[in-house]
């Protein structure tokens, strides 16, 4: 008897908390990829995303869960906040719900500036970072198994850098690298972990191959946009930067950035 079984069938339940800017695209996309989808929504009078996706009404600052949104196998943690006691609220419903693996959705910013490239491995974390902390209070748990993602700065539709400093407010540290990832990689580089049995409990950065200097980058960010050239701070004295190394991404995971030189992103990448 032959399976009829359709590959999509056989994805897992995913839980999305948070609906956001990266949230919901990302909802989207798995969404047409067969996965059994829902989304968590600070709304209450939201039903759905898209007339499509089922919406929760779930806040974990204030601590309003919703149990059917939990009962999934994959809870993916999309959402900014860096309060540590919702966190450990929201450890502990995880851990009394079906949930097996989390995806949380870290940032970069948890480095201290070095005059290394920084890599995952453990030697450049800032220890009272909130975010830090947060991530290790999902590590720890023996309920279910967490993979971290620190991506560096987002850009993509509604979030064009050469919007970042209005008003002609000077730019600081205009010889430091920037370093910065597409929403559309966002996307992939998630989904492409969740489709990797050996990615399960790893730490990922995530960014762009290339990290021009502010003064280049946001010169050439505030031309795509045919306006004037920004004002960058003349007297600031040169702090440690940060070069995010992406190499694991790329060499454990095989993962291939859509774009991996920020300089030659075009604009129709960064509309609406």
């Amino acid at each position: 008897m032959k399976n009829n079984i359709s590959k999509k069938s056989l994805l897992p339940g995913v839980s999305i908390l948070g609906s956001g800017w990266l949230g919901a695209p990302l909802a989207q996309h798995l969404h047409k990829s067969g996965y059994q989808l829902k989304v968590s929504s600070r709304n209450p009078q939201q039903r759905h995303i898209n007339n499509t996706i089922l919406s929760y009404y779930v806040d974990i600052d204030s601590q309003q869960w919703s149990a059917e949104f939990f009962s999934t196998e994959i809870l993916i943690c999309a959402i900014p906040s860096k309060n540590i006691h919702a966190f450990i609220a929201l450890n502990k419903m995880i851990e009394s719900s079906p949930i097996q693996k989390v995806l949380f959705i870290s940032s970069t910013g948890v480095y201290r500036p070095s005059d290394k490239m920084i890599d995952e491995a453990g030697q450049h974390e800032d220890l009272h970072h909130p975010l830090y902390q947060i991530e290790q209070g999902l590590r720890n748990s023996s309920h279910f198994t967490t993979t971290v993602i620190r991506f560096a700065g987002l850009i993509g539709p509604r979030r064009h850098p050469g919007r970042f400093f209005q008003h002609q407010r000077p730019i600081p540290q205009p010889n430091s690298p920037v370093n910065l990832i597409h929403l559309s990689d966002c996307i992939g580089l998630i989904t492409h972990i969740l489709g990797q049995q050996h990615a399960i409990g790893e730490v990922y950065n995530g960014c762009a191959d290339s990290h021009p200097s502010r003064y280049d980058f946001y010169h050439h960010a505030r031309q795509q946009l045919q306006q004037p050239p920004p004002i960058f701070s003349q007297h600031c004295i040169e702090k440690p930067a940060k070069y995010i190394s992406n190499d694991k991404i790329k060499t454990q995971l095989g993962y291939q950035l859509i774009f991996p030189d920020l300089m030659a992103i075009p604009l129709n990448a960064m509309s609406n």
